[in-house]
């Protein structure tokens, strides 16, 4: 029998994978192995259900299908920040009510919180910068849109927002000829996720974990009173499972998962360094978190060594036609928005997975008719804070020191499964033409 060689990684090509140190390569799983608890998916809610639960004295194991970093806890744009969901704060009250819409945003700023707190003790430096995020107005509409969100957050929330009014975006640093004027929202920071990923999985084998890559699960069954997740080259028995695949994970393992996540793309370009007089020239000189108000967003930021980094929304499949089309896209509305950078080359892109959920809200817990099986997945594009704090939430959840009112309501409801789930794709496209159309 022959195995994979042990140092066949697969890189994406992201500035990320470039910016640190070539990380520890883990060893695949071959044979057999009885664990506690099993783990799929060696992302933030993976690795941090398995940190915390390590650090009870549980014996934990992760698998996946290819590296630390590789999904989309490595390919993501660093933005360490509110969400996890597409509801809007009035839609999650219409919902779940005011009081758990509350418990859901005070969620996600412990989320963020935990991250920070995590790089200050493991002294990992991961280029932070950005005291909290701005939304910029590519309308002057939609200007009037954020007065009016201005104002219902602090009502509803106490959240104290800054309003800039487009004459005072030139002074901050946030000029462009699309945008109209802006929100900062004070909670949340920039991050190389990269660097955060790589530090929880060093502290998760500090604690005891053991990670395996080039290990995809095939195959997950009851085996007696255990699990069994079966690998390419081994087999793993364990009492309990955690399904932290995201965006990534196999929709046959198990078969519950079906149908019930729809991975949709999502697209990264760099910039290569940005002198000081092209900086002033555009106009663009704050390091802040930024995003427009588009439905099919675009986030953006300069990161700490001058490149600037440019994201968004959109694309269906991962083939080197399509792909090739969805960068151009991407870059045509960079140099749109940014016209001054319009020769300045890109130096990386890359691409990678948004997990999208039915209801459009994540779901952390226990697996419907999948007695010992939990899951912690569908953070709709903003996962850093929200996976983070999910995964050890789960090992609370899982630890049994905690209840399931310890979770704001928005993150227990199980995942819904899609009408036909092979049509998916294609009411998605419906879906990006519908949006484009609000957004223009």
């Amino acid at each position: 029998m022959s195995f994979p060689r042990p140092d066949q990684r697969a890189f994406v090509g992201s500035y990320w994978e470039q910016s640190v140190d070539k990380p520890r390569l883990e060893r695949q799983l071959i044979g057999n192995a009885l664990f506690d608890v099993a783990v799929i998916g060696a992302g933030y809610a993976g690795l941090s259900t398995a940190l915390k639960l390590a650090q009870a004295g549980v014996s934990v194991c992760v698998l996946d299908a290819e590296h630390v970093g590789f999904g989309a806890s490595g390919r993501n744009g660093g933005f360490c920040c509110m969400g996890g969901t597409k509801l809007s704060n009035r839609q999650l009250i219409k919902r779940f009510g005011l009081e758990e819409t509350r418990k859901f945003l005070a969620f996600q700023v412990a989320g963020i919180n935990l991250v920070a707190q995590r790089l200050k003790d493991w002294d990992a430096d991961a280029g932070c910068h950005s005291k909290g995020e701005v939304y910029l107005a590519h309308r002057p509409s939609d200007l009037v849109d954020l007065k009016d969100e201005a104002a219902f957050l602090t009502q509803n929330f106490g959240i104290k927002t800054r309003l800039l009014e487009k004459g005072g975006l030139a002074e901050e640093g946030l000029s462009g000829p699309e945008f109209h004027g802006g929100l900062h929202v004070p909670y949340g920071f920039a991050l190389n996720p990269m660097v955060y990923v790589q530090a929880l999985a060093r502290e998760a084998r500090k604690a005891g974990t053991r990670i395996f890559g080039k290990s995809a699960v095939t195959r997950l069954y009851r085996d007696g009173e255990r699990w069994r997740l079966n690998t390419a080259h081994g087999a793993v028995r364990a009492k309990q499972v955690v399904l932290a695949g995201n965006g990534y994970a196999r929709e046959d393992t198990p078969k519950w998962l079906h149908g019930r996540t729809l991975p949709a793309m999502s697209s990264v370009q760099v910039t290569r360094p940005l002198t000081d007089d092209e900086l002033a020239r555009q106009g663009w000189t704050s390091d802040l978190m930024a995003s427009d108000t588009r439905i099919l967003l675009h986030y953006f930021r300069l990161l700490p060594d001058r490149r600037f980094l440019f994201g968004t929304r959109g694309g269906l499949f991962e083939n080197g036609k399509a792909l090739a089309a969805m960068q151009r896209r991407a870059r045509a509305d960079f140099d749109r928005m940014f016209p001054e950078w319009a020769a300045i080359p890109t130096d990386f892109e890359w691409h990678g997975n948004v997990c999208l959920s039915r209801r459009l809200t994540p779901f952390v817990g226990p697996v419907p008719g999948m007695d010992n099986v939990f899951a912690a997945l569908g953070w709709h594009g903003s996962g850093i804070a929200m996976a983070s704090i999910s995964g050890e939430k789960l090992a609370g959840l899982m630890l049994k020191r905690i209840g399931r009112d310890a979770l704001p309501k928005a993150v227990q409801e199980p995942l819904a499964k899609f009408p036909v789930p092979a049509l998916r794709k294609l009411y998605l496209q419906g879906a990006y033409w519908w949006y484009g159309y609000q957004d223009r």
